[in-house]
């Protein structure tokens, strides 16, 4: 072979192949195409491992939206710590690894952003009330809080420093009754168990502590629990050592997909 003949091969050879290209782009059914490298990497969603310290009665809701959260993007893992806030908060404070924090309210999260230990602004997500859980039928006939003042009554709350607490307190004082729990608990699924367990006739716990709990208790709403409206916020710390993943859940959890699991569960808009 001549070297005229075998460089006239490779201009025929590119011809043929950009033919071959064009035929299989045009067999291709309408509208079908070839995922680009751009697209592929969206698709892939985040990835990473992060530790998210949330609220005690955010358990169940967080834990749905993080197994959802997982099954969207398959190479990121979501850990938890559930808790009273104020307890999460100390333990954050004392060097704890969480990357993301939701509070049950405001004025925990703000103990962490006068530290400087949370990044850039938290966001709201979502809002809570108090009822009294009481046994399941009810049996000592609790209608209202002026009930839970009966000498026959064991009553359950959650101890001052944890949201559910403070929310106790504003009732209290809207109410002008002066209740007198037996025990004050460190979170409110403590207060939800020792109704659930019989050791105590009533506690004041969350709506949504009340609907999670299955039938275990029932709940008796009461007027002056609009006074005591509990705003949750969620942020990013900043020891996180995965910002961008820790950000995504956030995003996630206050996008239109976790707003449904959360009105599902009772919480209610921020």
């Amino acid at each position: 072979m001549t070297r005229r003949s075998r460089s006239l091969l490779v201009p025929l050879a590119v011809v043929a192949a950009l033919g071959l290209a064009s035929c299989s782009t045009a067999d291709a059914p309408a509208g079908s195409s070839s995922p680009s490298p751009s697209s592929s990497s969206a698709d892939a969603g985040v990835s990473g491992s992060i530790t998210v310290f949330a609220a005690a009665s955010l358990q169940k809701t967080f834990t749905t939206l993080g197994k959802d959260f997982e099954l969207a993007n398959p190479g990121a893992s979501i850990e938890f710590s559930f808790a009273g806030s104020s307890d999460l908060v100390t333990q954050i404070q004392n060097g704890a690894p969480a990357d993301v924090f939701a509070s049950a309210d405001e004025a925990n999260m703000a103990k962490l952003s006068a530290t400087d230990l949370a990044s850039g602004s938290p966001e709201d997500f979502a809002t809570n009330v108090l009822e009294i859980a009481v046994a399941p039928g009810n049996p000592k006939g609790i209608t209202s809080l002026d009930d839970l003042t009966g000498s026959d009554v064991q009553l359950v709350t959650c101890a001052a420093p944890v949201p559910c607490g403070a929310a106790t307190a504003k009732v209290e004082s809207a109410s002008g009754v002066d209740l007198q729990p037996v025990s004050e608990e460190q979170s409110v699924t403590d207060v939800l168990g020792k109704v659930e367990s019989g050791q105590a006739d009533a506690g004041l716990v969350y709506v949504t502590d009340v609907q999670g709990a299955d039938g275990k208790v029932d709940g008796v709403p009461f007027d002056e629990s609009s006074k005591a409206v509990n705003t949750y916020p969620i942020g990013v710390l900043k020891a996180s050592e995965d910002p961008e993943l820790a950000q995504a859940f956030s995003d996630y959890v206050r996008s239109a997909t976790g707003q449904k699991v959360l009105t599902a569960a009772g919480f209610g808009k921020p």
